[in-house]
């Protein structure tokens, strides 16, 4: 609620102030890191451990090599073999502006034990919609392949993990995932496919509150006033409007490990070009696969600052990188491969704006590779030392870019040969309820993460399965 006011006091500010007084105006977001370009030291040095060490154990043939990525989120949790029962320490596994989303850290756990979405406004217990909506933190995990078809969005509420780790879990339907002036959320390790508009009706987004939304956009996940986001390994596509928005003054945003595929709009940061409260928008984009059949925003965006690293760019139709509003675009360390469209080898796109505006925008290519003919346009010349700190530790050479960004998108099920958002290998899931696997109608279960539940073997033997 805090949060929301904040918003609501800022947004009148802006709409009654002077061009004098805006001039003045501290547009600094609940949430704003002040100096960016530490965060960004920061990920290349964790890159650059990550990748040191898994060269020192590959020489000493150590078998604890076998764990090691290069990927430092990964070797964060993947080499505790026990990461089964030690689910919550993932918390602590993030980088980037997003590093602080608690999730659901230090509360409960959460089994989700039905996989039905029938009532938007009275969720039962042990599904999807009751755990988001509750006030207290919660990690909430699956004990088996699920199939969520969601009737209308899935609002959140803040302190929450979603955690598909063992599991096959899909969203798909109406909505999908709204994050609204929320914070602290970890989304990984899910397929979110197929999402459509839904709207027009009430729906529950706390246990004391309920209240009508209007046509939603059909985003896989909507971020909208926001921080302390942190999205990892999910495998996105075929949605009605974008894969991934945030926009409305949201920050201290993380997508990484993620794979996108087969969408046209991908990713938009930024709600306008006037709406200044983005100024303060910072996120981060990392070791993520853009893959089959996507055309443009990868991501678009309006204001703020947008760290984009160590992803691999395989396919474009239109352009990977666009932006307007003077955003600040950092991109180092990426794999851009252009398409055959003689018309189409640009990474960069300035969206409705004139060079002579332009030109001054801080946006960098540093230590990326360009493939087919791909080029990157920078600008801002003579602002180097905006990024002197930022480029203090060298990003790791592109080359990389196979081995940091082999296992994006959902984990356990095929890395990267996972990538259509289907539930299986045999049939599209679109109109097959063949796919559907039958809701239990068990009671809610909740543990906590303190007790011994996390012991039973057969727990530990669905979860440590595959990974």
């Amino acid at each position: 609620m805090l949060l929301r006011t904040s918003y609501i006091v800022l947004t009148w500010l802006l709409s009654s102030a002077s061009p004098a007084k805006m001039a003045m105006l501290n547009l600094t977001l609940p949430g704003q890191h002040p100096d960016p370009e530490s965060v960004v030291h920061d990920v290349h040095r964790r890159v650059n451990d990550s990748m040191a060490r898994r060269q020192m154990l590959e020489t000493m043939d150590s078998e604890d090599a076998s764990c090691v990525t290069g990927n430092p989120i990964d070797d964060c949790w993947k080499c505790d073999p026990d990461w089964a029962n030690n689910r919550q320490l993932l918390a602590d596994c993030a980088i980037g502006f997003g590093q602080y989303a608690l999730g659901g850290k230090n509360g409960e756990i959460y089994i989700v034990t039905d996989s039905s979405d029938d009532d938007a406004v009275n969720p039962k217990p042990g599904t999807l919609r009751y755990a988001v909506i509750q006030e207290e933190p919660l990690w909430i995990v699956f004990p088996a392949n699920m199939l969520i078809r969601l009737s209308q969005e899935l609002i959140f509420n803040s302190y929450k993990t979603v955690d598909g780790r063992g599991a096959n879990v899909h969203i798909v339907g109406g909505g999908c995932i709204t994050l609204q002036y929320i914070s602290n959320v970890i989304i990984h390790n899910i397929h979110i496919h197929d999402c459509h508009q839904s709207g027009e009706t009430n729906v529950r987004s706390s246990p004391t509150h309920w209240g009508w939304r209007t046509l939603s956009d059909g985003d896989g996940i909507s971020i909208f006033g926001s921080k302390d986001i942190w999205i990892d390994h999910c495998s996105l596509s075929h949605c009605k409007d974008g894969l991934i928005d945030a926009i409305m003054g949201s920050t201290a945003i993380t997508i990484s490990n993620n794979y996108f595929s087969h969408h046209n709009e991908v990713m938009l940061l930024g709600h306008s070009d006037q709406y200044l409260p983005d100024s303060g928008m910072q996120v981060t984009i990392a070791f993520n696969h853009f893959g089959e059949n996507l055309v443009q925003r990868m991501p678009r965006c309006r204001r703020g600052y947008i760290h984009v690293v160590n992803n691999d760019f395989t396919q474009w139709e239109m352009y990977a990188i666009g932006g307007s509003g003077s955003p600040t675009i950092n991109s180092q360390g990426n794999r851009y491969i252009a398409p055959s469209n003689p018309n189409a080898k640009e990474v960069t796109k300035r969206v409705d704006t004139d060079h002579s505006k332009w030109r001054d925008w801080n946006w960098r290519s540093e230590g990326d590779i360009l493939v087919n003919g791909a080029f990157f346009v920078a600008s801002g010349e003579g602002l180097e030392v905006k990024y002197e700190k930022a480029y203090s530790v060298e990003p790791k050479s592109a080359a990389y870019i196979d081995l940091i960004t082999w296992h994006a998108g959902v984990l356990g099920v095929g890395g990267r040969d996972n990538n259509l958002g289907e539930w299986n290998t045999r049939a599209k899931f679109q109109g097959s309820e063949a796919a559907r696997p039958p809701s239990s109608t068990s009671p809610l279960i909740v543990f906590s993460a303190a007790l011994s539940c996390l012991s039973l073997p057969l727990y530990t033997d669905i979860f440590a399965s595959g990974l």
